[in-house]
């Protein structure tokens, strides 16, 4: 059979992340791989007890078809529990509901760009957001990281030599991969360089809310008075990944067109996990769930810096992150981290490769280890054996 599949669909590649956690569901791989939250720690017995109230009360509505811009009452818990707190004061005209952020990044692509459009992007960055766009035809104009954030200076030189990207994609709270949080400073910068440049800001921030050290940061999104940020948020990393529910907060213009992209998509995010999320918001205390999950996320992402610390040869270089779910480890530039993850199978231990987080794909001495799903005890054997792979190198 002869099928020619489109120009679009011959771009979109398998993510490198899922395919890796094929290879490290075995169980007796100890994987830093996925950015997996910690399953023990899902509130299932009041989950159970909600899911049973809204198959009993509200089965014919959660089961059948809904509006596509999401279900009235989780929007706005969301808005009142979750949004309002952290500054950012939004109507129901201004939000809706998809099914994980992931899907709010394929749409923010097929809403915003034409083949052939630069899109600027922090290096390294968020791998599925990388290949969520590339099926739109983007060249990528990558801005390298600092200790704080984006190289601004480098951004503006771009923007004052002509760039006129469509947008810029940022996760300023504990990005994914290299656990780096973006100043307060930065960001009030950022948003006047996009103000100034008339440049559209995207903010992901799936890992805003797990701040394991100090104060969160006002979101980009809170100090916005043009519009011109897209704020994407999840409950995907603070409450369950399995009940896909995201958002985007943005100009009620933005809003309109998003929802008819989803309803050419999908028609509408799952009525029965919306409503279980939402009488889940009302009836329980989210806040005192996520205090739970960064108690455990600190401990364990201690346990793995120190066996880093102990263990790693003292050129290796790693972030410490002050939230969020990764550190981002840094090696000699000869040594190629694909090639070495093929010796660290071998000895059960897995890691993500960073070259598919640089959209140049050219560097490739980094990788990202996830320290939020594995036991206190694990994490330690598992570094170690990983020591004693990188160590030899050195």
């Amino acid at each position: 059979m002869n099928v020619e599949f489109s120009e679009r669909a011959n771009r979109i590649k398998a993510s490198e992340i899922r395919e890796l956690l094929k290879l490290t569901a075995r169980p007796e791989i100890i994987s830093f791989a996925g950015g997996l939250p910690a399953a023990e720690l899902f509130p299932l017995e009041s989950l159970a007890e909600i899911s049973k109230e809204v198959i009993l009360q509200e089965g014919k509505t959660a089961l059948q078809y809904s509006t596509t811009e999401g279900f009235n009452d989780l929007r706005e818990v969301i808005l009142k529990q979750r949004l309002a707190k952290v500054g950012i004061f939004a109507t129901l005209d201004e939000i809706f509901i998809t099914s994980g952020s992931q899907q709010a990044l394929d749409f923010t692509g097929k809403l915003l760009i034409n083949e052939g459009d630069q899109v600027i992007v922090e290096s390294p960055t968020y791998l599925g957001a990388l290949n969520a766009f590339l099926a739109y035809a983007p060249s990528y104009v990558e801005i390298p990281l600092e200790e704080d954030g984006m190289d601004l200076d480098l951004l503006e030189e771009h923007l004052k030599s002509g760039l006129k990207a469509k947008f810029l994609y940022t996760i300023p709270d504990f990005q994914n991969p290299s656990g780096i949080t973006m100043s307060l400073e930065k960001r009030k910068r950022l948003l006047s360089l996009a103000n100034q440049y008339d440049l559209i800001v995207i903010e992901d921030a799936p890992y805003a809310e797990l701040v394991l050290e100090g104060d969160q940061l006002p979101p980009l999104k809170s100090m916005d008075t043009e519009g011109r940020v897209i704020y994407l948020g999840t409950f995907s990393k603070t409450f369950t990944p399995g009940l896909r529910i995201g958002w985007v907060v943005g100009h009620p213009k933005i809003i309109h067109k998003f929802i008819q992209i989803k309803q050419g998509s999908d028609l509408q995010t799952s009525s029965l996990d919306q409503r279980i999320a939402a009488r889940y918001m009302l009836q329980y205390n989210l806040d005192e769930h996520i205090e739970l999950i960064k108690k455990v996320y600190k401990n364990r992402r201690d346990v793995m810096i120190n066996a880093m610390r102990a263990s790693f040869h003292k050129d290796i270089t790693f972030t410490d992150s002050k939230g969020g779910l990764f550190t981002w480890v840094r090696v000699k530039e000869t040594m190629d981290t694909k090639l070495i993850m093929e010796e660290a199978l071998a000895r059960n231990v897995a890691f993500v490769p960073g070259a598919s987080f640089f959209a140049s794909g050219d560097k490739k001495n980094y990788m990202r280890l996830n320290y939020s799903c594995m036991p206190e005890e694990m994490i330690e054997i598992g570094i170690r054996r990983l020591a004693e792979v990188l160590n030899k190198y050195y």
